[in-house]
């Protein structure tokens, strides 16, 4: 699961960059307005989706480690791992969300193109650090699950 979450996370800021080259080059309106909602789309179930997952692990840790009478230092772990994901995931899908909205403003000539741009960029720097943090809280979430697993199933 963390693979596909991170491979959909990667494919949705691909093609949010590849739109915003399409943007700034002038190339074609159509295939940047379509790339751009449908990596918009990707992008934001991606996160969300990243988010549920770590509320899942993190719960699944909390149960096994009261089940199991394990050290609470476990579930304190996940949610340090964790928690970073929420607040920069939140900016991400925010600042995609605006630069997607706001380019149909562009489109109908009610937003200057500069605010567009300036919010795509935001939102793909944005989308960089989240990717980033994403990857650091599952693999840390899962050697900590894995550990857990070790504790419980000592073979």
């Amino acid at each position: 699961m963390t693979a596909a979450l991170i491979t959909a996370t990667f494919i949705g800021l691909a093609g949010l960059g590849y739109s915003a080259v399409l943007g700034f080059t002038g190339g074609d309106l159509y295939l940047h307005t379509s790339l751009g909602i449908f990596s918009t789309l990707v992008t934001l179930l991606a996160h969300s989706m990243t988010m549920f997952y770590l509320l899942g692990k993190g719960r699944a840790v909390r149960e096994a480690v009261t089940e199991g009478q394990l050290s609470p230092d476990l579930y304190a772990a996940v949610a340090r791992a964790r928690r970073p994901v929420f607040s920069i995931a939140v900016i991400a899908m925010a600042l995609t969300m605006a630069a997607a909205i706001l380019g149909g403003g562009v489109d109908t000539r009610t937003i200057p193109v500069t605010v567009h741009s300036v919010l795509a960029l935001s939102a793909i720097a944005a989308n960089i650090a989240a990717l980033r943090t994403e990857v650091i809280a599952m693999v840390s979430s899962t050697t900590i699950v894995a550990e857990v697993d070790r504790l419980l199933d000592p073979q």
